[in-house]
């Protein structure tokens, strides 16, 4: 765990800014000591001395005055950690979530999705204890601690000298302490990704639970996990104080070395009272930023530890999309396009789908897509054309791809092949506007079925809302009506209608060109199946792209067209 990581100055730019004015101050900071220290020791001489306290007037304003100033510099530290604690969460978050979004549900699936909350929330909270604590006394103690020692040598020498010699006893116990916590506090880490995950799924299953009577059971389960967390943070605490006093009774022993032999050198005369004091004023803030660097250092290790993570999130995203399946400015044919000619490739692609307009011809076509998932194909060279006006349905067993075939367009997994629209290439990180979606799963959240419907819009057209609901078979529900989280209040065919009714919200209000709906009567009755397909039909009829994944008769029944889709035999 490096104190600094070079990867938070490339992945937050608020941490530059705040380096460099942390440096700043830290750089004020020391002369300000320097200026207490002197002008504390020559008033104290003159008080030794008798001098008059008129005499004394000038000096106590000023030392005064520096007070003020280190004060004023504690506060200014203090802001610029705090706000630059805030900037740098949330670049970071936005940049993890913008990631997630890249990578889709099928990169996200091979995670834990309790571990990725944690370390957005929980975890990326713990850095405003790195950047109000840690950091700035690492700062202060790279700038301040050279110019101090310097500082004691000029004045002092033999002082100097003690302080060189003892100083470094402190980094050393630092590396020792450090190590120890190193384990300590990735075992809490762990511990902490555990719990969250364990409590997800007892959250998630416990409906299954109270069916079977086992919700109970899980208690005991719960109990243990939150144990080891207990004990596990305990271990760290007890590593804490107990290097707290180390680092502490280190300082104290070293600052003691300089004061003895300050005295001696007093009592003889070979030194001072004014250079004794100030140089005895200097070596208590010598060791106070290496001692706080110590102190603070399990402070910051949580947050430190939730960085590395998401670092490691954003490295590992950013390295898969370099290789994803198509760009408009640099197209890769695989093996198996080996047919095309480049000339052929590139008269394909008329522009970035992205900024298609829909009065041209929308053709959604899929040429030669294979997609696999390690070395299986789960797509192989699935070839298609999805004309405006037409609602057409894949189908097939299950296994053979057709879930696969959406996440494909929605650019959330790689895939060989070329998908065009218009004619023209759609690129995996290009924006989807002209595209509405509904999955197999509502993904309804608390709120109203108006707020769900209109999910993402920063106004509500209540003819839409209100159309969208009963195209999707859903017109007796209250666009008021509240539900709980995940969508609860509603039956299971009621939460996949209001699905539905989204993604006509959406292609009506953004006008997208093809709408793509995924088992959106699985749990329907014939007469709220009837409801649907007839407002598929008139969403295809406004001159759209409607593709519905089915495996159901009716459906079949009524698409202009209908695809079939076999499991690929071993390629």
């Amino acid at each position: 765990m490096r104190p600094l990581d070079p990867r938070l100055l490339r992945y937050a730019s608020a941490a530059r800014w705040f380096l460099a004015g942390t440096a700043l101050v830290s750089l004020v900071q020391t002369f300000a000591i320097i200026a207490f220290a002197w002008l504390l020791s020559q008033a104290i001489t003159g008080a030794v001395e008798g001098r008059p306290l008129a005499d004394l007037a000038g000096g106590i304003g000023t030392l005064a005055a520096v007070i003020v100033l280190r004060a004023v510099l504690i506060w200014l530290q203090e802001l610029l950690a705090q706000r630059a604690a805030a900037i740098v969460k949330t670049q970071l978050r936005s940049q993890v979530l913008d990631a997630v979004a890249r990578r889709g549900p099928d990169w996200l699936a091979g995670r834990q999705s309790a571990q990725v909350s944690t370390v957005v929330t929980t975890g990326l909270d713990a850095l405003d204890n790195y950047f109000s604590r840690y950091l700035p006394q690492l700062l202060l103690t790279a700038i301040a601690t050279p110019i101090l020692v310097l500082v004691m040598l000029i004045q002092d020498v033999p002082s100097g000298i003690t302080v060189i010699v003892a100083l470094p006893l402190i980094p050393v116990f630092m590396i020792l302490i450090g190590l120890a916590t190193r384990g300590v506090q990735k075992a809490q880490w762990e511990s902490l990704q555990h719990l969250s995950n364990g409590f997800l799924d007892l959250v998630g299953g416990l409906g299954t639970l109270k069916i079977f009577g086992r919700e109970n059971r899980q208690t005991g389960r719960l109990r243990a996990i939150t144990e080891d967390y207990r004990q596990r943070t305990m271990a760290v605490l007890k590593v804490s104080f107990l290097s707290g006093f180390v680092l502490e009774l280190a300082a104290s022993l070293s600052v003691a070395l300089v004061a003895v032999g300050v005295g001696l050198r007093l009592v003889d005369g070979s030194l001072l009272l004014g250079v004794g004091l100030f140089v005895l004023l200097l070596a208590p803030e010598v060791f106070l930023p290496v001692r706080q660097v110590g102190a603070q250092f399990h402070a910051a290790a949580d947050g430190l530890a939730a960085a590395e993570e998401v670092f490691a999130i954003l490295e590992e995203t950013s390295g898969g999309d370099a290789g994803r399946a198509f760009d408009p400015t640099s197209v890769r044919t695989s093996g198996r396009m080996a047919g095309h000619t480049a000339g052929h490739t590139l008269g394909r692609i008329a522009a970035d789908a992205s900024s298609f307009d829909r009065a041209t011809d929308a053709t959604l076509c899929f040429d030669d897509v294979t997609i696999h998932r390690g070395e299986t194909p789960i797509v192989h060279r699935f070839t298609a054309e999805f004309r405006p006006g037409d609602f057409s349905v894949v189908t097939g067993p299950s296994g053979a791809g057709k879930s696969t075939l959406i996440a494909a367009l929605q650019g959330f997994i790689d895939y060989d092949g070329m998908i065009t629209l218009g004619g023209a290439l759609i690129a995996t990180d290009s924006p989807r506007d002209w595209l509405a979606w509904s999955g197999q799963r509502p993904g309804l959240f608390a709120g109203t079925i108006a707020e769900n419907v209109t999910l993402g819009e920063t106004s509500v057209n209540d003819a839409a809302l209100r159309s969208a609901l009963a195209d999707a078979g859903a017109a007796d529900l209250d666009p008021a009506t509240m539900l709980a989280v995940a969508g609860e209040g509603l039956s299971g065919g009621q939460a996949q209608r209001v699905s539905v009714a989204r993604a006509f919200y959406r292609a009506r209000v953004r006008d997208c060109a093809v709408v793509v709906l995924d088992e959106p009567s699985s749990a329907l009755d014939a007469a709220a199946e009837t409801a649907l397909i007839r407002g598929l039909q008139a969403l295809a009829a406004e001159g759209r792209i409607v593709i519905v994944i089915s495996h159901r008769p009716a459906l079949c029944a009524e698409a202009q067209q209908v695809v079939r889709i076999q499991v690929p035999a071993h390629v």
